[in-house]
């Protein structure tokens, strides 16, 4: 394990493109192939988040929770996953779901509003997004128990933000999960803020992952706009998990650039200078850009081909939830009663 693994905010990329010390070596370890790929998926996330806010506007879609600035978090840990590791979502996820497999079809029509967004791809392990704050931590501490009990090598992760760890789903489940050593980790992303409440206001101790050790688990304060760093942190505590070793809560340090969601307006509650020093100086992709511009392994031309394929990519995913015909109205009455009494029956003629 990395001796920085235990010290509070990790890093490997530094905010303006440079290595750390301790990150040269971490990068030269990681392929040439592995390295773009950071790169290309964040860029396919961004460019998906924001057209999915413009068909929110042109009400293509219903409320959309953004997630640009937090891309390096989700792309980061997500590809530190394997097929056989289970993923518990906030509402906020779209990163991971996408590269986790789900095709962005079903977000799509997830964030529609209907039923086709929630049926996943046969034998995966990715649920739907929780909408309720909290819920999927202690359902993926039980999906870890379960996995440690049929000896599977597996883990289970949810994704949640600060607003999370003020709830008592948060310590209940991470209370369960270090009594019995489960191979569950507990992700959070901390993005300053629970909708307008800045963390400050939530909690006495500074940071999210001192409060691992109330449990006797690891916490890691890792930088999470350094995709690197989280994904070898979130390596570092699958393996704790599939080792025996129990579980994990890793605090991502990141930064939401936009509202909390489409229907918000964060400039009551953000100062603009705040934002821009966040947007400007801290941005995920544009740190790795700059690296691996340095390296000679991206070119600008590169950075427009990437951009126009992923814009492409997405407008296919939109024409194909678009075209997928909407519910006849009497299916509202489905899937509620085995029997439906009298009275539905009677308002289903009437529709």
């Amino acid at each position: 394990m990395l001796k920085s693994m235990d010290k509070m905010d990790f890093k490997v990329v530094l905010p303006e493109g440079r290595l750390t010390d301790e990150g040269r070596c971490v990068w030269k370890e990681l392929s040439r192939e592995k390295k773009l790929d950071f790169y290309r998926w964040m860029v396919q996330v961004r460019q998906f988040d924001r057209r999915s806010i413009l068909l929110q506007r042109q009400g293509r879609i219903g409320t959309y929770a953004p997630m640009a600035g937090q891309e390096a978090a989700q792309v980061g840990s997500a590809l530190a996953l394997s097929k056989e590791d289970w993923i518990f979502p906030s509402y906020r996820e779209v990163g991971v779901n996408m590269v986790a497999g789900i095709p962005l079809k079903q977000i799509l029509l997830h964030w529609m509003g209907r039923v086709e967004g929630n049926r996943f791809p046969e034998g995966s392990r990715v649920l739907p997004p929780y909408v309720p704050i909290a819920t999927q931590l202690p359902q993926a501490m039980g999906a870890a128990w379960a996995a440690k009990m049929k000896k599977e090598p597996s883990v289970a992760v949810a994704y949640f933000g600060d607003g999370a760890t003020s709830e008592g789903d948060f310590h209940e489940a991470l209370n369960f999960a270090g009594v019995f050593r489960l191979p569950v980790i507990f992700f959070c992303q901390n993005n300053q803020y629970a909708i307008s409440t800045p963390f400050r206001r939530q909690s006495a101790v500074p940071t999210v992952a001192e409060r691992a050790a109330a449990y006797h688990i690891p916490g890691i304060r890792v930088d999470g706009n350094d995709v690197v760093a989280v994904h070898i942190a979130m390596e570092q505590a699958v393996s704790r998990g599939k080792q025996g070793e129990g579980a994990t809560l890793i605090e991502a340090v990141t930064y939401r650039h936009g509202a909390h969601t489409t229907a918000d307006d964060a400039t009551r509650y953000r100062e603009a200078e705040e934002v821009e020093e966040w947007v400007r100086n801290r941005d995920p992709i544009h740190r790795l850009e700059v690296l691996l511009k340095a390296e000679g392994l991206l070119t600008d031309a590169d950075i427009r081909d990437w951009e126009e394929a992923s814009r492409q990519v997405v407008e296919h995913a939109v024409k194909e939830a678009e075209s997928v015909p909407a519910p006849a109205a009497d299916h509202l009455f489905a899937h509620v009663y085995e029997k439906m009494p009298l009275d539905l029956i009677k308002q289903k003629r009437d529709v």
